[in-house]
């Protein structure tokens, strides 16, 4: 696998205040990789630094083994799409996407070619003629990305780019982009603070907290094996308990059990929370003061009530531990 994008020990200030803390990061030719934050946690900082919109106040950032922290952003092999489209009101979905060839001289012939499959593989064919005031924000965005992958870059850098859309256009385009990146085999970064969109899409997930990498790692590593309280709360719902050390148990492997006496805990159940698929208890244990969340099997027939006494289990092996 060769190496596309490398930071080393990259950090930036902003009026003397760091906003990203000394990073360094191996991003992979035709790798996913999803940077996964709250707002405010430096993901964006990172993607423009990536892009050379921002200078890093230190270190250094490689491009396909070439060192291009001080090249302008139109000297490097990479397009940066954003949540707001900033298409051209004026031009039609086809003329959109040959306005970068143009830019760079790009002879005609090839320009139409590559055109007609940045529109093919976005699926836009019976839209190519159409002003952007006559599509939706989901067909737009589409464009938005045509015009990025039309220019054969080695990178394409997403900012939270599905984050207009409505939840049902937004879950339809995260397989389509995905699907997109697999065909293509261009290294996409994509910033997002939603950790379902990063689940689903990334080969890899770097978790940001105020400037910081909390865990970088697949999905599967990440949502199995938090290393931090952080980590472990913002990816997915968790159970925490401190006895002699702090630990996570995922909803799905508590058990409850409608006999209190012999189980590890007790609790009342507070709250039924059926949505669908899979039905959740909370139970608040007295003792502790704190809420656990027990995902139900959907087989479970049992009759819960609010206000019930209930007992609480899991096995031991199900125990994460983790760091502050």
């Amino acid at each position: 696998m060769m190496l596309m994008i490398e930071l080393v020990n990259v950090e930036k200030h902003f009026a003397g205040q760091p906003v990203v803390h000394p990073l360094s990061l191996k991003i992979d030719e035709g790798e996913f990789l999803t940077l996964l934050g709250p707002s405010g946690c430096g993901k964006t900082t990172i993607l423009r630094m990536i892009a050379g919109f921002e200078q890093p106040t230190t270190g250094e950032i490689r491009l396909d083994g070439e060192n291009v922290t001080d090249l302008p952003p139109n000297k490097r092999n990479l397009n940066l799409v954003f949540q707001h489209y900033a298409l051209f009101p004026h031009m039609t979905v086809e003329q959109n996407i040959q306005f970068g060839l143009k830019m760079k001289k790009i002879p005609q012939a090839e320009q139409r070619e590559r055109i007609a499959d940045a529109i093919r593989l976005t699926q836009l064919t019976p839209l190519a003629k159409r002003f952007p005031h006559q599509l939706s924000g989901g067909q737009q965005q589409r464009v938005a990305i045509a015009r990025a992958i039309a220019n054969h870059p080695k990178v394409l850098l997403l900012d939270e780019p599905l984050g207009a859309l409505d939840l049902q256009l937004r879950k339809n385009l995260q397989g389509e982009l995905k699907q997109l990146q697999r065909n293509l085999g261009i290294t996409f970064v994509y910033v997002t603070h939603d950790q379902e969109e990063a689940m689903m899409m990334s080969d890899r997930i770097v978790i940001m907290n105020n400037g910081r990498v909390e865990q970088v790692g697949s999905p599967k590593d990440i949502y199995e094996r938090p290393e931090t309280l952080f980590a472990a709360t913002f990816v997915g719902e968790n159970n925490v308990f401190h006895e002699e050390h702090m630990f996570a148990v995922r909803p799905e492997k508590i058990r409850v059990a409608a006999e209190p006496e012999d189980a590890r805990k007790s609790g009342i159940i507070q709250d039924i929370v059926y949505l669908g698929n899979i039905h959740k208890l909370i139970v608040h244990l007295a003792h502790e003061q704190t809420n656990v969340t027990v995902a139900l099997d959907f087989t479970d027939e049992r009759k819960w009530e609010i206000g019930q006494r209930v007992g609480v289990n899991w096995n031991a092996q199900d125990e994460v531990m983790i760091g502050p």
